[in-house]
């Protein structure tokens, strides 16, 4: 059961490794030091329940609908778009001259946006739902465990990242690498909407 366990710690850990547009994200919140927690879990929460949903068979479900991957690809590429293009204000505006005297976002909205990075990119779906649910058939008489090393990756990634990313803040004391943070965010979105809109994007 620990083999088992840690084979879906690895699969999970190297899925949600790759830098896309909610790890980046993550990261911002995390210097920031707004809602740190609160954005780790919805994260990692979000992860845990498509993860059992996998397990549990829901990929054979979805495969029924597939017109919900096409509003989840469009409308996920529409807000990575707008979220690109605010990056792209906040890099260039004078929001990005002084980031830690800006006022603080509320939480509500914090979290609203995390999910919708989450749920609103369908590739998610295919690493978490599809990719892991299907390799955990492999392990037919200890799929919790599997699902379990899978959730734990996902956990361990995002407060790793959002409470790991105050030792960067020494290198964020100057404004012009808040600005080259905020060009590098936006790109990271506009780049993935673009695989999105291609289909070739990874979660």
């Amino acid at each position: 059961m620990i083999s088992t366990l840690l084979a879906g710690f690895l699969l999970g850990l190297s899925l949600i490794l790759p830098i896309g547009a909610q790890n980046a994200f993550v990261l911002r919140i995390g210097l920031r030091g707004e809602h740190v927690f609160a954005v780790c879990l919805t994260c990692a929460l979000s992860d845990a329940v498509l993860i059992w949903a996998g397990v549990s068979g829901f990929a054979q479900f979805s495969a029924r609908v597939p017109w919900a991957e096409t509003i989840l690809l469009y409308g996920g590429a529409a807000f990575l778009l707008v979220y690109g293009a605010r990056s792209f204000m906040a890099a260039f505006g004078t929001a990005s001259l002084r980031p830690s005297e800006a006022a603080p976002e509320s939480l509500g909205r914090v979290v609203l946006t995390c999910l919708a990075f989450t749920w609103l990119n369908p590739h998610v779906y295919l690493d978490t739902v599809v990719l892991i649910g299907s390799i955990s058939t492999q392990f037919e008489q200890h799929k919790g465990a599997f699902a379990a090393g899978a959730m734990l990756a996902s956990f361990a990634f995002f407060f790793s990242l959002g409470f790991g990313a105050r030792l960067l803040k020494p290198f964020f004391a100057r404004p012009v690498t808040w600005r080259i943070l905020d060009v590098a965010i936006g790109l990271i979105m506009w780049v993935t909407a673009a695989r999105l809109l291609l289909g070739d994007g990874s979660a």
